[in-house]
């Protein structure tokens, strides 16, 4: 079984959690039994995550050996330039070495959204933008890492895409079986 699910903001991608207090887990969306994430978002990160309760598949998911591309739209803070973009598009220097190149597409419009609880903080003076960047690893909080190695921190984070699979339409914390 697979399920797309859409992972609302501060929701951890795991069924249970010891801290004090405790924190919204994926035990609260009414999801199959037996199924786990394959991969992760961050709880400050929102949008696509694949469950599987096959091991195998979870395998081709989340192991970078596959290069499975995951498409990101990012709010940054700053208006990004053309040096900016194109450095994404080559690859940033992080501490743990260089990233593979990135597709980073300033978006023109901004994507429609839902509203994000709470919402992003909003400054008069500080300009923000959106894009889109697709990367085929996945690295520790690496988009926000990126984004922030080339002078655009990340204000939201928002996975669209993972292969070929989709968030469409999907609510923030519904789901479906693909």
């Amino acid at each position: 079984m697979l399920v797309a699910f859409n992972k609302p903001y501060g929701v951890l991608c795991q069924f249970t959690d010891r801290s004090t207090p405790p924190r919204p887990t994926l035990a609260g969306f009414g999801l199959p039994p037996g199924v786990y994430a394959a991969g992760r978002l961050d709880h400050d990160s929102e949008g696509l995550l694949l469950l599987t309760d096959d091991g195998p598949l979870a395998n081709r998911i989340t192991d970078p050996r596959h290069k499975l591309p995951k498409t990101y739209r990012v709010q940054v803070e700053g208006t990004p330039s053309p040096a900016q973009l194109q450095a994404l598009r080559d690859g940033v220097t992080l501490n743990d070495g260089p990233t593979r190149p990135a597709q980073a597409t300033l978006l023109d419009p901004p994507p429609t959204l839902w509203p994000r609880d709470p919402p992003v903080r909003f400054r008069k003076t500080v300009p923000d933008a959106w894009l889109e960047l697709t990367i085929r690893e996945g690295r520790n909080r690496q988009v926000r890492r990126m984004t922030a190695a080339v002078g655009l921190p990340t204000l939201r984070l928002v996975r669209v895409a993972i292969g070929d699979w989709s968030l469409d339409t999907l609510a923030p914390g519904a789901w479906r079986a693909i």
